[in-house]
This record gives structure tokens, sequence and C-alpha cells, in this order.
């Protein structure tokens, strides 16, 4: 379950930055490429951030779409998981969102 260590790197990136301060919610984006799931994030968030300066944070989690374009027809098209083929049926896909995965905002206080 990689969401755990990816969600222990957010806390642990959110807390560094509130410098103390309590964190009040964070909001990250993960496209959906990067094969995190949404309510496994959120389930180790609430985990994660037990006696933190994060404890009771909201997680706002904004997930783009993927999308691509083919080197080979030069067309934009929407990626809904990793098979990288262009409806031309090429395989010669550059992958251009929905690999996103930062942290976005926070808010403290």
């Amino acid at each position: 379950m990689h969401e755990l260590a990816i969600t222990q790197s957010v806390v642990d990136s959110v807390c560094e930055r509130a410098g103390g301060r309590p964190v009040r919610s964070v909001r990250v984006r993960v496209g959906v490429l990067t094969a995190v799931v949404p309510d496994s994030m959120r389930f180790c968030f609430g985990l994660v951030t037990e006696g933190t300066a994060a404890e009771g944070a909201r997680l706002e989690i904004d997930q783009p779409p993927g999308a691509g374009r083919c080197r080979t027809c030069a067309v934009a098209f929407t990626l809904t998981d990793l098979i990288l083929l262009c409806p031309c049926g090429s395989a010669d896909v550059e992958i251009t969102s929905g690999q996103e995965l930062q942290i976005v905002s926070m808010e403290v206080g």
C-alpha cells in the first residue's frame, strides 16, 4: 500500500512548513495515472496525522484526468489508465497530464 508512504511524506512536509502552527486543511493534486487511490489516501491521512500539527485536518484531493499526445498523428486524447494507446493504434504516446502528485495548499492557524 504505497498510499501510506506517500501520505506520510505529505504530512511530514506540511507539518514542517506549518512551523508548529495547527494545520486545518491540506489540498493535494493526485493525477489519475499515479495509481494512488484517493479513499486509501484519506484513510492513511487520518492515521499519520495523529499526534501531529495536522491532526484533525481536512484532506482535499483534486484528481486531474490523464491526457496524452500521440507522437505519430499528433492527436491529443484522454487517458483513463496506463494503457498508452492512441485511437490511431500507435503506442508512441507522450503523457501530458495525470501523473501529478503535489501539495497545492494548506490552511494553518
